[in-house]
């Protein structure tokens, strides 16, 4: 893909209000974390927050980095929060390419994971959603299109569910990853892969500060790598979780719930699998789909 990417359209749900982005006062040096749900959003906030921030505790990552286009709280007021930041601002999206104004002053980073490893977090962050995540998403005023409710008590009619309808009851799985994978070559832009992640966290952080032009400071290094373990973050995070985790019982460290990649593999038969498998290379093609799976560009 050539030239700038454009906006053609909103994104309007209840959990989604694009319009934020419309008149958004870009900084030179922002940072955009763009992901679809459960990809590892939550990781790489707080790599980010690390680099910036050379490994310092205890950082409120989740205050830091608000995620924009999420429809509450209103605009005005996230808005105003990041504008009153005089850190180098790291935001998080969920949108699609087309459907977020694009700047090409900022650094994109765009993280993704298989499918099916999103499938099992997301319903694992669907089922243990308590009645005040319902209300904020249902019950504040402005929704748009049909209110969430709650999961069914079976992941594998999850899972079809959310193939069969491209990623219900969130939003497009397939179109996420497509639009950011059409513009991987914009200088800008910097796709990374939970896989990888997770394979050689060392190496993916040192790429991600070469990318955002941030310089390590190796006498943090190794508090840097700590703060961005798993066990870490588990142990912590209440810091890294929007409202602390009030929104699932179990709190923070439900949000943070296991990070490892594969649970499908015991649950899903060959043909579910193979469902999956013939569903990403029809709407990614083989390149992407292959990318999604493995981590590496073909």
């Amino acid at each position: 893909m050539s030239g700038t990417p454009k906006k053609t359209r909103e994104m309007e749900s209840n959990h989604f209000d694009s319009t934020v982005w419309n008149d958004f006062p870009f900084r030179d040096d922002d940072i955009i974390i763009a992901t679809y749900a459960k990809t590892g959003t939550t990781w790489v906030q707080q790599i980010i927050s690390q680099l910036l921030f050379n490994g310092e505790e205890g950082l409120p990552v989740a205050d830091m980095s608000p995620w924009l286009d999420l429809r509450i709280p209103p605009n005005e007021v996230k808005l105003a929060g990041v504008e009153a930041q005089t850190h180098r601002r790291f935001m998080k999206t969920h949108l699609p390419v087309d459907a977020l104004v694009f700047s090409e002053k900022v650094k994109y980073i765009y993280i993704a994971r298989d499918g099916r490893d999103v499938v099992w977090s997301l319903y694992n962050h669907h089922s243990t959603a308590n009645d005040a995540w319902y209300e904020a998403l249902n019950e504040t005023p402005g929704l748009v299109g049909p209110p969430m409710d709650r999961p069914v008590d079976n992941i594998v009619q999850y899972y079809h569910e959310w193939l069969d309808q491209d990623g219900f009851p969130f939003w497009s799985f397939w179109e996420n990853i497509q639009t950011w994978w059409d513009i991987r070559d914009l200088p800008n832009v910097n796709l990374i892969h939970f896989g990888a992640l997770k394979d050689d966290m060392p190496g993916e952080i040192r790429k991600i500060a070469a990318f955002l032009e941030i310089d390590i400071d190796e006498s943090k290094w190794d508090t840097i790598l700590h703060h961005c373990s798993f066990d870490y973050m588990k142990a912590n995070a209440t810091a890294s979780v929007p409202l602390g985790g009030a929104f699932w019982d179990g709190g923070a460290e439900q949000f943070i719930h296991r990070g490892v990649n594969g649970r499908w593999k015991d649950t899903l038969s060959d043909v579910e699998i193979k469902k999956y498998e013939n569903l990403a290379d029809a709407e990614l093609g083989e390149e992407c789909a292959h990318w999604l799976a493995t981590g590496q560009i073909q």
